[in-house]
């Protein structure tokens, strides 16, 4: 499973969302593998025009799970349920 996090620099949102996804990632552990990625929307041309408005986006498997914010209990069940 891959978990995307698509954020920009100096964004306090995508650092309490980076925080949520370290902590609910480390609860999860190896009952969920999980391949972890951030993106910034200054580095990619098509990330920046479809998310520019909507950051942080996290995705899971590449499909939208969340903007803004992120609900630590909505992702770890969406994690564990991803997993089998």
């Amino acid at each position: 499973m891959r978990l995307t996090l698509i954020t920009k620099p100096e964004c306090h949102l995508c650092d309490a969302a980076r925080a949520v996804v370290d902590s609910v990632l480390a609860q999860v552990g190896a009952e969920a593998p999980v391949d972890f990625e951030e993106k910034s929307i200054l580095d990619d041309a098509a990330l920046y025009d479809r998310y520019w408005d909507e950051i942080p986006v996290l995705l899971i498997d590449g499909r939208v799970h969340t903007v803004w914010r992120v609900e630590p209990d909505r992702l770890l069940m969406a994690l564990r349920a991803a997993s089998g």
